[in-house]
Order: C-alpha cells, then sequence, then structure tokens
C-alpha cells in the first residue's frame, strides 16, 4: 500500500513538472514570437525611420479606436534600457515629465505592482484637485533580447477608462534598441461630451501628427479631434522615456535636471503640437512636483 502510495505521488510530480514544463514552453515561445514580430517591423520601417518628419529615428501612426503607436530607434544598448525600465520605480520618474502628471508614487509592489498617478492640468495644483489614477504595473517579460512592461488602469478622469501603456523592446545592430510604445484610452458618453467641449473651445487650435490633407501653398493640414488627442499624449509619453534614457549617464545629483530640460527642449520641436507653457513655468512646476513626489515617498 505505501509503495502504491509513493508511486501515486511520483506520478502526480512528474505531471505537475510536464505541466509546468509546457507552460514555461509556451510562454518562452510567445516572448520569442513577440520579439521576432518586433525585430520584423523594425525591419519593415527601416526607411520611415531614416527618412520622416520627426528629425528623429521615429515613426507614429493612429487609429480611430483611440491607440497611437510609436516605433522608434534609440541610441542606447538594450541592456542599459531593461535595467532601467524594468521596474515600477523608473516609471513614476519617466510619467511626471508629462505636463499634466502631477503626481506619482508606488502604491505597492510585487510581481503586480501599483502606480497611483495624479493628473491635472498644465499648472501647479495640490493634489487634491487632481485626478488620482491607478496603474497596475507588470513587467510581461524581461529577457536578454526582449521587453514587455505593462501599465493598466480600469478608470480615469470624465469618465475615461481602459488606460493602456505598453513598451516592448528589442536589442538592434550596433548597440542600439528598437522600441514600441502603445498608448490608447476609451471615452464614455460623459468623456466624449467633455472632450468635444474641449476641443471647440481652449483646444480648438491643437492637432495631432498625422497630415490628412496639404493646403494650396504645401502646408500642412493635421489630424485634429480625439484621435488628434491621443498622438499628442502618445508622442509626450514616448518623450519623457527618452528624456529618462537619456538622463541615466548624468552624474545622479544632475539626473532630474538633464530629465527636465530634455523633454521640454524635445517637445517644443514639435510646438505646433505639444507647445503649453514657458520654459521656466514648466520647470518651475515640474521640480516642485518633483520634491513632493520624493518628499511623500
Amino acid at each position: 500500500m505505501a509503495c502504491r502510495k509513493d508511486f501515486v505521488r511520483i506520478v502526480r510530480a512528474c505531471l505537475a513538472c510536464l505541466l509546468l514544463a509546457g507552460w514555461a514552453g509556451q510562454a518562452l515561445a510567445s516572448d520569442s514570437q513577440a520579439a521576432a514580430a518586433l525585430q520584423a517591423k523594425y525591419t519593415a520601417l527601416t526607411g520611415e525611420l531614416r527618412h520622416n518628419p520627426f528629425q528623429r529615428a521615429l515613426y507614429l501612426e493612429s487609429s480611430n479606436d483611440l491607440k497611437g503607436d510609436i516605433y522608434a530607434l534609440v541610441d542606447h544598448p538594450f541592456a542599459t534600457v531593461s535595467a532601467a525600465l524594468d521596474g515600477p520605480e523608473g516609471w513614476c520618474d519617466v510619467l511626471i515629465l508629462h505636463i499634466n502628471t502631477k503626481h506619482c508614487r508606488v502604491a505597492s509592489a510585487g510581481a503586480n505592482a501599483v502606480l497611483t498617478v495624479n493628473l491635472g492640468r498644465k499648472y501647479p495644483q495640490s493634489l487634491e484637485d487632481a485626478y488620482p489614477i491607478e496603474f497596475v504595473y507588470r513587467t510581461k517579460s524581461a529577457t536578454a533580447d526582449y521587453l514587455d512592461i505593462r501599465l493598466t488602469a480600469d478608470k480615469g478622469p470624465l469618465n475615461t477608462s481602459n488606460y493602456r501603456i505598453h513598451l516592448q523592446a528589442v536589442p538592434v545592430a550596433g548597440g542600439r534598441t528598437f522600441l514600441h510604445l502603445t498608448y490608447s484610452c476609451d471615452y464614455g458618453l460623459a468623456g466624449q461630451l467633455a472632450m468635444k467641449t474641449y476641443l471647440a473651445t481652449l483646444a480648438r487650435d491643437k492637432v495631432g501628427f498625422t497630415i490628412v490633407d496639404r493646403q494650396a501653398d504645401g502646408r500642412p493640414e493635421y489630424i485634429g479631434g480625439l484621435r488628434g488627442v491621443v498622438e499628442r499624449n502618445t508622442m509626450r509619453y514616448y518623450l519623457a522615456i527618452d528624456a529618462y534614457l537619456g538622463a541615466l549617464a548624468a552624474p545622479p545629483a544632475m539626473r532630474l535636471e538633464k530629465r527636465l530640460q530634455g523633454w521640454y527642449d524635445a517637445t517644443e520641436q514639435y510646438a505646433r503640437q505639444l507647445h503649453e507653457v514657458s520654459r521656466a513655468d514648466y520647470l518651475g512646476m515640474k521640480r516642485q512636483e518633483y520634491r513632493r513626489q520624493q518628499t511623500a515617498q
């Protein structure tokens, strides 16, 4: 009887190992396929990365389902990019650069950390006047040749929902890294009405990056509306990631200032779409917000 019980235990253990091995194999295959797909996208976009209106190796696209995608080549080794972005704390330093982010803190740690991000207006605000969003942070994959980071939030301000910030990265030739950033959200009825009012008043001159037509003199006409909003936010988040990576080589005491200066300078390259406040106003506001963020943590 004892031998039979031992035999059953051994069989169950073997089955468990086989199942775990199968699941691990599926995960590895999925990561491998995702990395290969991103490498293929890099090859397909070689021309667009070299020749585009952004004056950097970047390609942007958006869709009517309010999703923006940026593919970009950065001059940083993959190991550096992966180490810097594989962790929720670094993402707070990224997100605070966005002009509408008033505060960010890691509310819980572990496999699925939560980032509480307060969103507000483009001028200094108290946290009580800013809207808190809880992003669940997850590292889906972090291997030697593929990084997959996901931030998701079910609810946002003004009846918005399903916020998604998804970053993928792979190493490419020359010690560089190819990034894919996706940003998306959904607008409920109240959110659509509020955004419609905003776009018809305060943001009536705001545009995105996609060229939809050209005037008689050849000047481009850019997409507006909600897709314009999504494109601007996708670009702002990408430029925050780029500024964060660009400051890593600076001494720790100088990184914040380099990130802030870098983000503002980058957004001013696309002033038609992204200009909001003066350099002095942005830097003063962000220094104060960063101090508040560090004090709270």
